[in-house]
Order: structure tokens, then sequence, then C-alpha cells
């Protein structure tokens, strides 16, 4: 079972905000582009990279999509932060 993961993601408030820019990124848009420009997490300046992190690291719901969801698919995914739109790069 992976231990690490590597992912960016989107922080927004709203799943109506979150859901428009999955359909944007469906059709090409960058993901890190988009982070600048909609994510209210201070990571959204870095194009949303959350870099690599440790099982357990991160709130439970964010955590389980980023150990078991598909791999650079956007998810969406509902925690006490809001609506995250996660592109998981890799885990080890």
């Amino acid at each position: 079972m992976a231990r690490t993961a590597a992912a960016l993601h989107i922080l927004v408030k709203h799943k109506e905000q979150a859901d428009d820019i999955i359909q944007q990124l469906k059709k090409g848009a960058k993901f890190q582009s988009l982070a600048k420009k909609y994510s209210t997490c201070p990571s959204g300046k870095k194009g949303g990279d959350l870099g690599e992190f440790k099982k357990g690291q991160m709130v439970p719901a964010f955590d389980k999509a980023a150990f078991t969801g598909e791999i650079l698919t956007p998810l969406l995914v509902k925690t006490k932060f809001g609506w995250h739109v996660i592109k998981v790069l890799y885990r080890t």
C-alpha cells in the first residue's frame, strides 16, 4: 500500500464552482492556471501544488481520495474546508 502521495488541488467554497473547474479541465484547461485563478488555499499561488505528503497527514476525506482515487484524473472531495478538486500526481 502507498505510504506517500503527491497532489495538486484547487479549494473552493461551492460545489458548483468545483464542478465548473472540472469541466474546464476536461476541455483542456491547465490545472495550475485554474488553481492560481480560483483556489482559496495558499497553495493556489504555487499552482495548487501540495508536494509529497504521508498517509494520514491530510484530513480524512482528502487522504482517502489521494490514496485510493485515480492518478492524474481530477477528483472532487468535500471537507470541512470546502470543495477540493484534486489531481494525484503519483504514489510511492
